[in-house]
C-alpha cells in the first residue's frame, strides 16, 4: 500500500473539525500548523507503533521502570519585585 504525501492542516481548521482530521490521520500523518509553522503531528496509534518497531515503542516508553536520562537546557529564573 503506497502512502501519499503528508497532509497539513491549520490549528484553526483542526479545532473546527477534529473528526475530519482524525479520519485523515488514519491514512497517514497529518501535520498541524500554528501560524503557518509545523507544530504537531497527528497519526493513528497503529501507524505510530509500526514506525517505532525498530526500537523501544511508545507504549514501552510509557511503562518502562528505568529512568530515562534527559539532558534539559539550564533555566534561569529571574525574580522581579513586581512578581512578589
Amino acid at each position: 500500500m503506497e502512502r501519499s504525501a503528508v497532509k497539513s492542516v491549520s490549528a484553526r481548521d483542526f479545532n473546527r473539525d477534529v473528526s475530519a482530521v482524525k479520519r485523515s490521520a488514519e491514512e497517514g500523518p497529518v501535520v498541524i500548523t500554528d501560524r503557518g509553522t509545523p507544530a504537531f503531528v497527528l497519526m493513528g496509534y497503529r501507524d505510530c507503533v509500526a514506525r517505532s518497531a525498530g526500537g523501544m515503542g511508545f507504549a514501552e516508553l510509557l511503562t518502562a521502570d528505568d529512568d530515562l536520562d534527559l539532558e534539559l537546557p539550564a533555566r534561569s529564573v529571574e525574580v522581579r519585585a513586581s512578581d512578589l
